[in-house]
């Protein structure tokens, strides 16, 4: 017998997305279920094993519910989140998934199914009403497509993108002019297995050789690196390592297509991403040190499920099936304008990011359009801003995407599928949701006004409008967000919102004072020179302003935390 559920909003897929947004929904009073494949919340940032996020990092731009998650890990990650050098959050992936069940768990109209995948979508002519799983049907007035790979848009015969654009579609800078090697062989970016490995301090047990192992593959993985900065682009707290490695590395994408094609050939194409992740640890451990072996209980088992133990519960996919939406974001929406420091301001934005483009092919190093800026002495991406109609399908009603899934192209997916943006994007469609059913209207109907001022002025705010000088403690946030909304022409080419009040911020606790010689070499370059010499950064946007103000060969003393995996120190005041 199929039981029937009846909820207000329903998201299928925990994920990183789905999460935020069934939180979100729930927190704004709807009546939510939210349905999982795996046993973790979080996706990305959890099931996946991707606990080192990019993008959002600056102090300004960690807001909404991204902002909350990472002062929950500070809160509850013992030795801190400035443990690896590819981010500077590195979580033990447990503690993730503990922060969004107990967030689930505290909303008692929120109901979350676990190890449940969609079945059939339920339409009602050109409206969804519901979808089937193996022993239930829940049918809602609102659904949200969070899953991994845009399922519900391929049972539900909505339209969809899957690969690559040519630059006669939109213009795109770097989109191919014409079909080639690369865009037959890797129509979306390649997923990457990650396996958690550990330093056990004497030998390990042996990582055994998968099926077909050829350590020929990875030959020359860390070459222009070294092992030990190798391993700590991952680092993690307590000794182990996330294993998520793009040059000759664990990303692989051998007819990727198979995800797409049929349960039997992604079931195949997983078997073999996986094999392909373990055979990489069993080079690592041969070719580095018998003390690195795989992790011990970082992930449950399942069984069906391939991954477990030291290997994530699934793959960590940088892009899905695309929405066909009411709007596409595309490469010139994500790059700076001319002669400035942010992308064009969307006047229908509900969502924020800035990760510099990347895209991931084996053995491939695709040219992009540059996005990156100096800020805080080091590397950044350029801002950006998601508008909400790229959520929304073309014809059909009672759907939104919340995931990898938005209307988006190719190229522009490169930056728009980082887990921060991908959870800011969560938040903003969790609450058109519950707005949509306040309101009694579909998606396509709802005010972008409504929805931009229920986002901003929520129990946690979310920044829309990128402003690097403007944290969310500062009195003159919410104004300035409102003033550019309003006002978008007037949005500042620097980023930069004009004198704003001047707030002071919480140190981190495990920050303490250094005193060495301030060297100022270049544009947004600086290092302080103590027993060695570290690289200053910092995310907030007073210390870069400070910075640049500050003498060469100064003597300075500095509050912050060393990093030695990346060989910094982060600077949260300057004392002198």
């Amino acid at each position: 017998m199929n039981e029937i559920i009846n909820c207000d909003i329903l998201v299928v897929g925990g994920g990183t997305g789905g999460t935020a947004a069934a939180i979100c929904a729930a927190r704004a009073g709807a009546k939510t279920i939210l349905v999982s494949e795996f046993p973790w919340l979080g996706g990305m940032l959890t099931s996946a094993g991707v606990a080192a996020p990019d993008g959002n990092e600056l102090q300004a731009f960690q807001t909404g519910l991204w902002g909350t998650y990472i002062q929950e890990l500070q809160r509850r990650q013992a030795g801190g989140l400035d443990n690896s050098w590819v981010s500077f959050f590195s979580y033990d992936p447990r503690v993730g998934a503990e922060i969004f069940a107990n967030w689930v768990q505290e909303l008692p109209n929120l109901d979350w199914i676990a190890n449940k995948v969609p079945l059939e979508v339920i339409k009602k002519s050109n409206r969804i009403t519901g979808v089937r799983f193996a022993d239930f049907t829940v049918t809602a007035k609102i659904t949200l497509d969070g899953t991994e790979l845009g399922d519900l848009l391929a049972l539900a015969e909505i339209p969809y993108r899957w690969g690559w654009e040519l630059q006669a579609q939109w213009g795109e800078p770097s989109a191919p002019i014409a079909a080639n090697e690369l865009t037959n062989k890797y129509p979306v970016q390649a997923p990457t297995w990650v396996v958690i490995m550990q330093d056990f301090g004497e030998d390990a047990l042996e990582i055994p050789a998968p099926p077909n192992y050829n350590p020929a593959k990875f030959t020359g993985a860390w070459e222009g690196y070294g092992q030990k900065e190798f391993l700590n682009y991952g680092r993690l707290p307590e000794n182990i390592f996330m294993i998520n490695w793009p040059q000759r590395g664990n990303d692989y994408a051998e007819g990727v297509e198979r995800l797409i094609s049929s349960d039997s050939t992604k079931r195949e194409f997983l078997q073999e991403s996986l094999w392909h992740s373990q055979g990489f640890a069993r080079y690592i451990q041969t070719n580095c040190d018998r003390k690195y072996g795989l992790a011990t209980n970082i992930f449950p088992y399942r069984k069906d499920c391939l991954g477990g133990g030291a290997y994530a519960l699934h793959p960590y996919y940088r892009e899905s099936r695309r929405l066909v939406g009411l709007t596409t974001v595309r490469e010139q929406d994500i790059l700076p304008v001319p002669g400035g420091k942010v992308a064009p301001l969307q006047p229908e934005t509900v969502a924020i990011g800035n990760y510099a483009n990347d895209h991931h092919y084996p053995g491939v190093d695709f040219p992009l359009q540059p996005k990156s800026i100096r800020w805080g002495g080091r590397w950044t991406g350029t801002p950006f801003t998601i508008p909400y109609s790229c959520l929304v399908p073309v014809e059909t009603d009672g759907l939104l995407v919340c995931e990898k899934n938005i209307s988006g192209s190719h190229i522009a997916n490169g930056a728009t599928r980082l887990q921060p943006i991908v959870m800011n994007i969560g938040q903003a469609a969790g609450m058109a949701a519950a707005l949509c059913i306040e309101l009694g209207c579909q998606p396509r109907e709802l005010s972008i006004s409504k929805l931009q001022k229920a986002l901003l002025q929520s129990k946690t705010p979310a920044a829309i409008v990128p402003l690097f000088n403007l944290s969310p403690n500062n009195p003159d946030w919410l104004y300035w967000q409102q003033y550019y909304l309003e006002y978008p022409e007037a949005y500042p080419a620097s980023g930069n919102c004009p004198n704003p009040q001047k707030v002071s911020s919480l140190s981190n606790p495990t920050s303490r004072l250094f005193q060495g010689t301030f060297h100022h070499l270049g544009e947004q370059d600086y290092t302080l020179t103590l027993d060695d010499s570290w690289q200053l950064v910092t995310l907030r946007s007073h210390i870069d302003e400070q910075l640049q103000k500050c003498i060469n060969n100064q003597h300075l003393t500095f509050r912050g935390t060393l990093n030695c995996s990346g060989k910094w120190l982060l600077v949260e005041e300057i004392e002198s």
